[in-house]
């Protein structure tokens, strides 16, 4: 990072102006959806924003006053996964109290997140859009480490007197490496993809229940 700082001194802040009356707030949801519709037909690098403002029904001045390029609404698209992600991840870990519990957890979880990007070109697309963009790569990476840290809460409940910092180094790597394998099977056939996914289960998993 530049000038010597680290992912968590990142402040990592949304280009759009967020809205604050109700009617706004209709608005820029009717924006995102027209936007999200947009993408699963023809991809975010083809979508405009004439095409965005008129599916929405909106003037393109309206569009522009809450997202200023095509860059802020796939950046808005993805803080509307991750705050749901993040929420599914918490609610799944949060009483999990044994290795039976952290497996079946962990598991579902992966299983959740296969099917979503199977299921959602739109999370693809904005998911290989944050490999080119800087700022969208913090976003990915606050949200690992976010999601991290619900990992390793449920390590040190399991293991008491393990080195937090190496609990914390585990989970980390875990979730990151998961990133790259849905990655990598979404892009081959879903037979190949379904085992790729079960060997990051099997892998995954026993290198949290061993750290």
């Amino acid at each position: 990072m530049e000038g010597g700082m680290s992912e968590q001194d990142v402040q990592v802040a949304s280009p759009r102006r967020a809205p604050s009356q109700q009617r706004s707030r209709e608005r820029v949801e009717r924006m995102l959806a027209a936007a999200s519709a947009l993408i699963a037909e023809q991809g975010s690098d083809a979508m405009r924003m004439g095409e965005v403002a008129e599916r929405a029904g909106v003037s393109i001045g309206s569009l522009y006053q809450f997202f200023p390029d095509k860059r802020a609404i796939v950046w808005a698209l993805a803080e509307r996964h991750t705050a749901e992600s993040q929420a599914c991840i918490s609610a799944a870990l949060k009483d999990v109290s044994d290795a039976e519990g952290l497996g079946r957890a962990f598991s579902e979880l992966v299983d959740i997140y296969y099917r979503l990007f199977l299921a959602e070109p739109v999370m693809r697309d904005i998911w290989s859009g944050t490999q080119a963009d800087k700022a969208l790569r913090q976003l990915e990476l606050a949200d690992s480490r976010a999601n991290a840290e619900f990992l390793t809460e449920v390590l040190k409940r399991l293991k008491p007197g393990a080195d937090p910092v190496a609990l914390d180094t585990t989970a980390f790597l875990v979730w990151q490496m998961g990133e790259a394998a849905m990655r990598l099977a979404i892009s081959v056939d879903r037979q190949e993809g379904d085992r790729l996914v079960a060997a990051y289960k099997r892998m995954a998993l026993r290198e949290l229940l061993e750290a």
